[in-house]
């Protein structure tokens, strides 16, 4: 008898669609997220009236349906023939497409020009003025704060008449690092993509069930359970992991439900499943992070003063703002005291997931 013998046996599985639990399917329904998506239509309605529309930036931490609610709004747009047929819709990821020039070339891509040989940035965004300007345009630029530099922004708000750019990011004080010139040309209006809470959670974990898992697979008090670990950890995906993991732990014990002593196993594996994923910074933020967890409690002066002697090069004030986006992923936690001033004090994180 094989080793796989048993597998072969119980090859039925508990899951419908597995790709439901990833956090990149887009739902019919984005739930939670109906007035930021009728808010981001209003945006782009001018845009069908031959105006140009308005510039957001769409901020919030990570896991909370920023990409969902645009992509959904994205699907909703193509599948109108006659909505379709108006707009020319850009959606770059600026952590795969992270410099002017890699970004013209991604536009070009998208838009149907081939002949990109031999041609420099400039050349490129002519092209793209031209094909563009026959129509309006909705460009997302999904997290921006990866991008290397900015001036395909300045460029597009010059030179394209008709459109809305719409910048996503977790970081609200990345508007900062925004060079004056670009702002002023961009005039961009905030939403915030808040947290969702214990509720929320539930009702989506519900929704994805019903899409992954055949009925039956889940009972409401490990759906509970499952909400709560992920309210606590403030993250869906967390959630996501846990309904695919305790599945995953069912089908191996030959079940065909779900038990909380399932989903127990799976809670006990959240520490492999890690969310901050420091691969995501750029090497400045990783060598701060690095000196953060080897001086934790110290002030951010004097964590400045240590960074330079490290041979750091860059500005205090550019510092304090890599520090607040490493507060705002949870890499890092600040405490402000107000004994003789005003004083940021800078923790590592006891926990990390």
């Amino acid at each position: 008898m094989g080793i796989y013998d048993d597998f072969l046996k119980n090859n039925e599985s508990l899951f419908k669609n597995e790709y439901a639990l990833d956090y990149n399917f887009v739902p019919k329904i984005v739930p939670y997220r109906e007035a930021q998506q009728r808010y981001l239509a209003s945006c782009i309605r001018p845009l069908l009236a031959d105006h140009s529309g308005r510039n957001v930036l769409i901020h919030g931490p990570p896991g909370v349906g920023k990409t969902a609610a645009l992509k959904h709004l994205i699907k909703e747009l193509e599948e109108s023939d006659e909505l379709y047929d108006k707009l020319e819709i850009i959606y770059v990821n600026c952590w795969h497409k992270n410099t002017t020039y890699k970004i013209a070339l991604e536009i070009c891509d998208i838009i149907g020009y081939a002949f990109v040989q031999n041609k420099n940035t400039e050349d490129l965004f002519k092209i793209i003025e031209q094909i563009i300007n026959k129509k309006a345009a909705i460009f997302i630029f999904d997290e921006i704060d990866k991008s290397e530099d900015t001036d395909f922004l300045y460029i597009l708000a010059e030179n394209i008449l008709r459109k809305s750019i719409f910048l996503v990011t977790n970081y609200k004080s990345w508007i900062h690092e925004l060079d004056d010139r670009i702002r002023s040309r961009l005039l961009l209006e905030q939403i915030e993509f808040p947290q969702y809470n214990y509720d929320e959670m539930l009702g989506i974990l519900k929704q994805r069930v019903e899409y992954a898992f055949y009925e039956g697979c889940f009972s409401e008090e490990e759906l509970k359970i499952i909400a709560s670990k992920a309210s606590e950890l403030k993250d869906i995906r967390i959630g996501l992991f846990l309904l695919k993991e305790s599945a995953l732990i069912a089908e191996e014990k030959s079940s065909r439900k779900v038990s909380l002593e399932h989903v127990q196993s799976a809670i006990r594996k959240i520490d492999q499943f890690t969310i901050k994923n420091t691969d995501e910074l750029d090497d400045e933020s990783k060598a701060i992070l690095k000196i953060i967890k080897d001086n934790s409690g110290k002030k951010i002066g004097d964590l400045y003063r240590i960074y330079e002697k490290a041979g750091g090069k860059i500005s205090y004030k550019t510092f304090q703002r890599k520090i607040s986006k490493l507060d705002e992923g949870k890499f890092i936690s600040l405490e402000r005291t107000y004994s003789g001033g005003n004083t940021t004090i800078v923790n590592k994180k006891l926990t990390e997931y």
